[in-house]
C-alpha cells in the first residue's frame, strides 16, 4: 500500500492547548477566547476567536479525527467558556462529537500529558500538538506536518533565523556565539507517533517528581526519552498570540 494512502487511513488526533492563564495579556478575557479583530468573523457571522480559528483549521482536515482541547483546571465554567469560543457551526455539526475537553495541569507539559492520557482510550496512531494561541495555522502547514510523519515519527516545524543569535548567562555576558544557519525557531503543530509520545510524557513526569525541570515543548520531551526529532518548514503566518497587539492581523499574513 502506498505510504500516503496508508497514513490517510490511520487515526490522527489533535491536542490544542488552552489551559494557561494568559498572564502576559493583562487582565480580562483569556487570550484564546478573544476575538481576532474587527471584521474577522466565523461562518456564523460571529467574531472569530483565537481558539475558534485554531480549532477550525484542524477540524477542516478530513484526515484528522478526535480533537482534545485543554482548559483551565481551576475554573468552574472552563468547558462552557471554551465551547463558547468555538464557532456554532462546528458545535452544531456532525463533527461536534470529535471535540473533547480536559482540565490541564500546573504546566503546559502536564496539560498535554492529561490530554494524551484521555486520548489513550481512542488509540490514535499519531497526534498533533498545537498551541491554542496560534490562530493563523493553515491547512498547508498541517498537511506538511502530517506528511512528514511518513518519514519520521516525530516532527517539529521550524523557521530559519536571519541573524546570528547569542547565548548569554545570568549576568548578561555572551557565553556562546551561534550561527543562524544551524538554528531556528520552533512552531506548532508538532507531530508524533502516539504510543511513544504518551510514554515519553510519563517519563518526563517521573523526572519532574524527582527534580525541578521545565520542558520547553513536546519535541524536547520526545528528544530526551525517545530519539531524534525531524523538522519541517514552518510558516510565517503561524505566529503566537502573547501580547494584546499580537491580535492585530499583520498585513499579508492572513489568507
Amino acid at each position: 500500500m502506498d505510504e500516503a494512502v496508508a497514513i490517510a487511513q490511520t487515526a490522527i488526533a489533535v491536542i490544542i492547548t488552552a489551559a494557561g492563564s494568559s498572564s502576559r495579556m493583562g487582565r480580562g478575557i483569556k487570550k484564546e477566547y478573544r476575538p481576532l479583530g474587527s471584521g474577522i468573523n466565523d461562518a456564523d457571522g460571529r467574531p472569530l476567536t483565537v481558539l475558534g480559528a485554531a480549532v477550525s483549521a484542524f477540524a477542516a482536515n478530513p484526515r484528522i479525527g478526535t480533537i482534545v482541547i485543554t482548559i483551565p483546571h481551576n475554573v468552574a465554567s472552563a468547558e462552557a467558556d471554551a465551547r463558547a469560543a468555538l464557532p456554532l457551526s462546528l458545535l452544531m455539526s456532525g463533527k461536534a462529537s470529535r471535540f473533547l475537553f480536559v482540565p490541564g495541569g500546573s504546566t503546559r507539559r502536564a496539560s498535554v500529558h492529561q490530554a494524551l492520557a484521555l486520548l489513550s482510550a481512542y488509540s490514535p496512531d499519531y497526534v498533533l500538538i498545537h498551541d491554542g494561541s496560534r490562530p493563523w495555522v493553515d491547512g498547508l502547514l498541517i498537511e506538511r506536518t502530517i506528511d512528514a510523519l511518513r518519514r519520521s515519527r516525530a516532527v517539529v516545524p521550524l523557521l530559519p533565523l536571519t541573524e546570528n543569535p547569542k547565548e548569554f548567562d545570568e549576568a548578561g555576558f555572551v557565553i556562546r556565539h551561534l550561527r543562524h544557519a544551524s538554528v531556528g525557531t520552533s512552531q506548532t503543530p508538532q507531530g508524533f507517533a502516539f504510543p511513544e509520545i504518551l510514554r515519553a510524557h510519563g517519563l518526563a513526569a517521573e523526572r519532574e517528581r524527582r527534580e525541578y525541570y521545565d520542558y520547553v515543548d513536546d519535541a524536547e520531551v520526545w528528544g530526551e526519552f525517545i530519539g531524534p526529532v525531524a523538522t519541517v518548514e514552518g510558516s510565517l503566518k503561524n505566529k503566537k498570540i502573547t501580547l494584546p497587539e499580537d491580535l492585530k492581523d499583520p498585513e499579508g499574513l492572513r489568507d
